[in-house]
């Protein structure tokens, strides 16, 4: 086992779609096939004491994609908050769930069991789970700075005493990941938490995501520690 996991982890959920390809099935099936491996995923957070996790979902692009697919991860997502809702799954295991992202985008249906989620779970402790959803890294910022920008149209703030520390404090999540996964074989960050991975350490696996294994996670973690962390120094 890795000598030091990380407590705060992302991961890009990518290659759904090629995975249903490889099986012969339509590829908005993959998605199904990506959902039932982030429930194994949980496990093996919770096993190595993992403290925050942060999935790439569903991006602001990914409204573009052809309707059929798109009604389908909506259904697909309704179903797992649902589920959620209703089950005693996550509270058992101290899950607790944030749903980050302009979330106006969402049919209202969606947002309210998303919202309902989120208060039900809010006093979980062991592993937090951020779905980013109708997420953008670009967007996060933009927001953030029309925030910024609101205060100090409304005098509560002056220009100058914009920072940093300001900055993060207006994005969707504030915490930053120690490590970033990103499966799929592609290798570019594809616009997510551009501000909180500054200085996360990025590995890029070729394993599509319905295939990752624990074992993979595994051999991340192990590449995060053979690296020197220097933040800049």
């Amino acid at each position: 086992m890795a000598s030091k996991v990380p407590r705060n982890l992302g991961i890009v959920l990518d290659g759904n779609r090629r995975y249903a390809r490889k099986l012969g099935l339509k590829p908005w099936l993959g998605h199904e096939l990506g959902v039932k491996k982030l429930e194994k995923l949980f496990g093996w957070c919770g096993e190595l004491g993992i403290k925050e996790l942060t999935l790439y979902s569903f991006s602001t692009e990914n409204f573009n994609r052809a309707k059929r697919e798109i009604d389908f991860l909506f259904g697909l997502f309704k179903k797992k908050f649902d589920e959620i809702k209703k089950g005693k799954d996550f509270m058992d295991k101290g899950i607790k769930v944030n749903a980050i992202g302009r979330l106006d985008m969402f049919p209202p249906n969606m947002r309210k069991v998303m919202l309902e989620v989120m208060e039900k779970t809010k006093n979980n402790k062991k592993l937090t789970v951020n779905f980013a959803l109708a997420y953008g890294g670009r967007q996060e910022i933009i927001d953030a700075v029309r925030n910024i920008a609101r205060d100090v149209e409304k005098g509560r703030i002056k220009p100058e005493s914009i920072n940093e520390g300001l900055i993060a404090k207006n994005l969707y999540l504030q915490n930053e990941p120690d490590l970033v996964i990103r499966s799929g074989g592609e290798i570019r960050t594809s616009n997510f938490l551009m501000w909180q991975s500054a200085y996360s350490e990025w590995v890029f696996i070729k394993k599509l995501w319905p295939e990752f294994t624990k074992h993979d996670l595994m051999m991340c973690i192990g590449e995060f520690n053979k690296r020197k962390r220097r933040f800049g120094k």
